[in-house]
Order: structure tokens, then sequence, then C-alpha cells
């Protein structure tokens, strides 16, 4: 099943966030760029002292303990703009 997932998530250039539980540590916001046998290449940028690096990491499939990712996203900034209940349209409100 992870396997499956994690073609899918390399598929849709979907950022994701790995658990690597031999090193207890997320790698956040990556990019699944290859899965070959049991390897999976994952491509991140990370922040250090106020420089940003790139890396490329390759892990076992058996050493990622989770995967997650973004389903949605709400901009703070726009909060305002935001359908409230009573923007709702009649025929799909729910019966009090």
């Amino acid at each position: 099943m992870l396997h499956r997932k994690l073609y899918q998530f390399c598929a849709e250039k979907r950022p994701v966030w790995v658990f690597l539980r031999d090193q207890q540590r997320w790698i956040e916001e990556a990019l699944i760029t290859e899965i070959e046998g049991d390897l999976v290449t994952l491509h991140y940028d990370a922040e250090e002292d106020d420089e940003t690096h790139s890396w490329e990491e390759s892990v076992r499939l058996d050493s990622i303990g989770a995967v997650s990712t973004r389903l949605a996203y709400v901009n703070r900034s726009d909060m305002a703009e935001l359908p409230t209940a009573e923007d709702c349209p009649e025929a799909e409100r729910l019966s009090s």
C-alpha cells in the first residue's frame, strides 16, 4: 500500500512530509523524484544559517515510518472573503 501511495505522490508531484524511523526525523515538503526497487529518492530544500540548501536523498522503503501530504490550505490574509453559513444556497442548507 505504501509503495502505491508513493508512486501516486510521485506522479502527482505533490509535496510530502516523510518520517524516517531509523533516523527519527522528518523530511518536510519533499518531492518524490524516483522510486526504483526499494529506494525512494526525495528532493527537498532546507534552511541553515540564513542559507537555503537543496538536497536529494535516497532512502530505503522500509525506513519510511510515515508519509503525509497536505490536502488543502487556506490563505489567512483572505479570511474576510471566506464563504460562511449565511452564504450557503437555500437548497444546500441543513434543516435545523
